[in-house]
This record gives structure tokens, sequence and C-alpha cells, in this order.
């Protein structure tokens, strides 16, 4: 071996190695061996690494110990942990090391106990507790505080890394040694944030948030091309649904607007229980429609608003099939996500290059846990608005009563409206979206926009509005317009008013008693 003069470089001689995940382990050590690395070892790894006849060296032999309490006990030892920590840049050290008879260790290969999966699993507490690793982060801690001198590896993946040090330089070089140290202080921070997670999980506003996200992706851009983006995914149960955890069979990379629009358009199809298809624009439906043909679903959700649905996402709640997939390719459409879909229809869309084709199987929202959201220099965090909706709570508080299909477009409407940007007013008739007013910063004007959006259908709709009318001219607009029936909150001081109005016009209003804006 021809060995580089390379002052940036520490010499590999020694190696701690301690792994729960051994894949590809015995051929990197085999390696280590092969350069004359001296390897230590503890309990099942050192077992696995000498049937694969390679020269182990037991950390018991070295400390004079034997491991314990179960195996809870191995390497938390002054020999080893000495060993690991000496400076060798530090006289003192290097000199008590001789004093005490301790061996320097130059490399240190540890992963930790599935903590996470196994809290995943649905494992009980006292499984739990027992993959709480605590020999493994000391190590890894101690390693990568002395960087300097010594290597950390947490990631198999790294492995080749090591190895082509090694062979270039018989040890590893600076920058690699502080890269390793990088990645295994990022290891160790999720693994004690998922420990402290997990003792926190019955508390919703913890004293203190601790978030296991791991980056998922690196995206094209931000909201816009000159801002830098990132997808980061809860490691806790339920970060497999919602769109974070769904599959992109087809098209290029998804987007940071992307993400933001698909995951709007799957909250609204999920919070229905027929049949539907939404069609999302800057978070907000352009089109909704409810159908026991998928197909007629997205044909009624598109007459919605033909025009915005131009560069839309798309999302079903049932699978996809070939005569609706025909149709969505009739539009340009920046992305499509359902629970699957059929040979034909998969097909049929992944013929166009531009559409990406997203697959989640699981029917919930996505991790049941806090919303959050940044403000400058701090994070807000809420409970998220997924409750069922307490229909029975819903008062009928005109004379006029509204017909069994009118209360249900007033359920539809009021499900539309929870999923529309505040000030939300949407119409809906016959199961359909036919105008929405979103962001506003007038109720009535919302009022008047959907009713413009609406495009003449507006006659014989029912209306639904995420918070309270504070004066009657939201309802005195809306009856104008050709409206039948409204459903809103209620709560304000003005409700008698309102109520009033509501019977001066002879239509039905219902109060739900909550209220559901989305700033």
């Amino acid at each position: 071996m021809t060995i580089t003069s390379d002052p940036q470089h520490r010499p590999l001689r020694r190696a701690l190695i301690s792994c729960y995940d051994k894949q590809g382990l015995a051929p990197f050590v085999a390696e280590l061996v092969e350069h004359g690395v001296q390897v230590l070892s503890t309990g099942s790894t050192a077992k696995v690494l000498a049937e694969a006849g390679l020269p182990v060296t037991g950390v018991a032999e070295v400390t004079g110990f034997p491991e314990c309490l179960g195996g809870r006990v191995k390497t938390l030892h002054p020999v080893i942990h000495a060993g690991i920590l000496a400076d060798r840049d530090d006289p003192g050290h290097v000199e008590q090391l001789e004093q005490l008879g301790i061996a320097a260790i130059d490399l240190v290969v540890v992963n930790l106990y599935p903590f996470a999966a196994t809290v995943e699993s649905g494992a009980d507490e006292a499984e739990v507790i027992e993959m709480i690793d605590i020999g493994g982060p000391t190590m890894i801690r101690a390693a990568a505080k002395n960087h300097g001198s010594v290597g950390v590896v947490v990631d198999p993946g790294d492995y080749t890394r090591v190895l082509a040090d090694l062979q270039a330089y018989g040890g590893l070089a600076n920058d690699t040694r502080l890269e390793l140290a990088r990645t295994a202080f990022a290891h160790t921070a999720r693994y004690d944030a998922a420990v402290s997670a997990w003792f926190a999980r019955d508390e919703l506003l913890p004293e203190q948030l601790d978030l296991v996200l791991p980056r998922e992706a690196t995206l094209r851009y931000g909201e816009n091309p000159h801002q830098r983006a990132a997808l980061y995914r809860r490691s806790t149960a339920g970060s497999s649904a919602g769109v974070a955890g769904a599959r992109q069979r087809h098209g290029k990379p998804l987007s940071y607007n992307n993400l933001l629009d698909a995951d709007a358009a799957w909250g609204l199809v999920l919070d229905v229980d027929d049949p539907a298809v939404a069609i999302i624009k800057h978070k907000n439906p352009s089109g909704f429609a409810l159908d026991e043909r998928l197909e007629r679903a997205y044909e009624r959700a598109l007459e919605g608003d033909p025009v915005s649905a131009f560069g839309g996402i798309v999302a079903a709640n049932r699978p996809i099939d070939a005569p609706t997939a025909r149709r969505i390719l009739e539009v340009f459409t920046e992305v499509v996500i359902a629970p699957g879909y059929d040979d034909e229809a998969y097909g049929l869309l992944a013929s166009k290059t531009n559409l990406r084709v997203l697959e989640q199987p699981e029917l919930v929202a996505g991790d049941p846990g806090p919303t959050l959201r940044s403000i400058a220099g701090g994070v807000l965090v809420q409970e998220g608005d997924t409750e069922p909706e307490p229909w029975d709570d819903w008062r009928v508080v005109t004379r006029t009563a509204p017909s069994d299909a009118v209360m249900a477009d007033l359920r539809m409407a009021w499900i539309a409206a929870k999923h529309t940007t505040s000030n939300a007013i949407v119409l809906v008739k016959d199961r359909q979206l036919i105008g929405a007013g979103a962001g506003q910063m007038s109720r009535v004007d919302s009022v008047r926009l959907a009713v413009e959006r609406s495009q003449g259908r507006q006659h014989g709709s029912v209306l639904a509005s995420d918070a309270f009318f504070p004066f009657r001219d939201g309802p005195d607009a809306a009856v104008a317009a050709g409206v039948v029936a409204i459903v809103q909150p209620g709560g304000s001081v003005r409700d008698e008013e309102v109520i009033a109005a509501a019977d001066e016009h002879g239509i039905a209003m219902v109060l739900t008693g909550r209220r559901h804006f989305r700033h």
C-alpha cells in the first residue's frame, strides 16, 4: 500500500465497532483488517465478525470487566473512553495514556438501537425503554467531540469514504473526520429528540418542542427561484401518510409550491366519504365535486372553474381509472394525487413528461401531531383542525328548514369552506362547488367574489362561511344572488340580526358552533 504524505490526516491503527445495523459491516471490517487495523468489538457485533473469520478483540478483554446487566453495560469504562477522548496533540493526554497503559482508539463505528422503529411498531413501554441506547450515544459523542483525533461512523453509507481515506493516506483526513463528526452529532440529536418526544407524547404543547425531521428531499427551489428549499419529514407514527409520505410514481421533482397545493388538495378530498375530486390553485379549491363515477366527479370539478384549473393540482379519494385519466389529460395539470391508479390510467398519465403522479394509499391526512408554522424568530404550534365534524351539533335557527338535499349540499359546502383561505365563502349546488371567495379582507367582498365566479349558476345554491357574519350585508348579498340556504358558525354579537335577515328572505340558516379559519 502506498501512503501519501499528508499532514492533514490521522493514522488509523485501532477501531472500536459496535453496531445494531450490521449491513455491510463484515466486508468493511475485513478491509480495515487488511490495512492492519486492530478491531475491538462487543456482544453480537463481535460474534458476527468472528463468524466471518475476522480477528476481533472483545471489549471485556481490554477493560478487564465483563459485560453485565443483560448487555446494558459494555463500553461504559474509563479504558474505553480515555482511549476515545485523548487529544493526540496534547502531550499531557498522550503521557497519561502511557502511564495508565491505555491504547488510543482512532475510529469508532457505532449505530444505535432502533428506538423510533420500535415506537412505530406499537411495542409496549418496556420494549421501547429497552431501545433507549446509552453506551452507543456516549461513544459517538465522545468520538465526535474529539474529531481532531478520532473518526466516527454512524451511517453504513460512510464506510466507503473511510476506506478511500485509508487507502490513500493510511488514516483519515481532517475534512473527513469533520464531516463524520457533523453527521454523528446530527444523528444523536435526532435520536435524543425521538426519545424526548416519546416521553412527551401525551402533551400537545410541551414545555420544549423536540422535532425529529430528517430531510426527505432537496427541492428545486422554494416559493420563488431565488429561494432554496427542502422537504423534511416527521419520524413519528403516521409519518408515512399524507403528501410527505406519498410515493411519486412519475414526473420531474416536486417543487415547494407543488407540495403545498398537493397537501391542500389531499386534505380536502379526504374530508368527505363519497367519491370526490378536488382541483386546487394556490392552496384554494377552484373545483370540487362529488359523484359516484370518478370521471364525472372530475368533470364537475373542472366545470367549477375551468380557467383556473390550468396548471392546477388534482386530488381524488378513489383510485383513478382510465376514463378519469383521459379527462385529466385534456387540461394542463401539475400534479395528480390519488390512492392508486389502474394500469391503463397510469400509462396514460405517465405519457405526460411534466405531469407528476403521486400515489398515497393511506386515506388519512397524515401525522396527527400539531401543525407548525414559522414566523420571524419563532414557530407557532397548534392542534391540527382534524377532528370529525360534529354534525349532530348543527342547529337550524330559521323558520325555514333545509330539505335533505339542501342539507347535503350545506355539509359539502362547509367542508369546502374549511379548506379555503379566510375570509372563506363557498357556493355549492348539487354536490358541486360553483364559486369561492377566498383571502378577502371583507366577508361581504368574499360573498360578491364567490357569486361572480359562479358565472350565473348561483341560483338555488347554498353558501358556507368559515366564520360568522358580522353584519347582515353578506346574507343580503347572497340571497339577492339566488342563494337558498346558509351555513355558518354563529357567535357574532349580531347573530339575531343576521338570523332575522335570513327569516326575512325566507331562506334556511344553520349554525355549526365551530369556526374554520385558515390563514
